[in-house]
């Protein structure tokens, strides 16, 4: 019996392939833009993130600094001009200063344009010197509200004073700010608006999320789900709202509050789904790359590179990773004790 050997899934005609203008997707789309888990590690557990009871992984199977730097490179190579470093909580990952410096090296070279992170800023204080002088110009906050007890309900820690020192401290040195909240219902939905013009006058901006249905944790998703639409209309109710033409290829749309003069985010994967112009993917702290957040189909980068490939298959197998990327993902929260949409954690996949 012959074998049966599985056919790589059909580009459109339309598309570009990869090797001819960086990286193009099936729907013409260019990956720009990579995000890079350098761990699953976190100092928090905020309750859409993680269970209180949080098991990481073992370190064998994250990837080391080395390997991390190696595919980052390689991304680069393809065409990557961005590089956003999560985690988990990326601070807390031992030695990781070695991988920012180099970025930040190449951003002064012209072979990156920027460089940033997302932290939840309670080691913000201590690192925003050196994040400063490794050239790091922007840094997004995970931030869900501004009070000390509701603060530590969604986290389970107390540490919202560091938060809060943090962001002062990577303002002083000239590192621009912006806060992304996840909006929750019954939690904090009441507080955004207080949060918005808090953040609005120490020139911060902010960004609303929407719970997105990844992984398993302690709360039913139904009981912590509110829809951006009627966030929106809540704002609207206080403000002068002025939507903005700006795109970063990215989830959210933008919106001036007149009276503040800040600018407001919404990425609403539940109720309007902003997929058409994605210019990212995802690489975890196990070298798995995600082209969708929103998907599980994923490529194994550790077990190439520790099979011994050279920079050559490297690139190969970026160049057929990106003719996988879908369209678009399929989140969504219909009713009570539904399984995640996705089986893992976002802490597995980066914030």
């Amino acid at each position: 019996m012959s074998e049966t050997v599985e056919k790589p899934p059909a580009v459109p005609k339309s598309a570009k392939t990869p090797t001819e203008d960086g990286l193009i997707d099936p729907f013409g789309r260019r990956i720009s833009y990579l995000r890079v888990s350098v761990t699953d590690r976190c100092d928090l557990r905020c309750v859409y993130c993680m269970p209180e009871r949080m098991e990481f992984l073992p370190r064998k199977e994250v990837l080391s600094l080395e390997e991390l730097e190696r595919l980052i490179r390689a991304f680069m190579r393809r065409g990557v001009r961005k590089v956003r470093l999560t985690g988990g909580e990326p601070l807390v990952r031992k030695g990781i200063f070695t991988v920012i410096d180099s970025l930040g090296e190449a951003v002064r070279r012209g072979e990156l344009d920027e460089v940033t992170l997302t932290t939840n800023a309670t080691r913000l204080e201590e690192f925003a010197p050196r994040l400063a002088s490794a050239g790091i110009k922007r840094i997004n906050v995970s931030l869900d509200t501004l009070d000390p007890d509701r603060f530590e309900r969604i986290t389970r820690r107390r540490k919202l004073d560091d938060v809060l020192k943090g962001i002062d401290a990577a303002q002083r040195q000239g590192i621009a700010i912006k806060i992304n909240a996840v909006a929750m219902k019954d939690e904090n939905a009441r507080e955004i608006p207080a949060m918005i013009a808090w953040a609005h006058e120490r020139d911060i901006d902010v960004t609303l999320i929407e719970i997105m249905p990844l992984g398993d944790v302690d709360q039913d998703r139904m009981d912590q789900y509110l829809p951006l639409t009627q966030m929106r209309d809540d704002l609207e109710h206080r403000w002068t709202l002025t939507p903005l033409g700006l795109r970063t290829g990215g989830p959210a749309r933008y919106v001036r509050v007149e009276e503040t003069g800040g600018v407001v985010g919404l990425i609403s994967p539940l109720t309007n789904n902003f997929c058409d112009d994605c210019n990212r993917v995802r690489l975890t702290c196990t070298g798995q790359l995600y082209m969708c957040l929103g998907q599980d189909d994923n490529a194994d980068f550790r077990s190439i590179m520790r099979a011994g490939a050279d920079d050559a298959a490297l690139d190969h197998a970026i160049e057929a990773a990106i003719t996988r990327k879908p369209k678009g993902h399929d989140f969504e929260i219909r009713e009570r004790g539904a399984a995640p949409a996705v089986s893992r954690r976002m802490s597995a996949t980066g914030g």
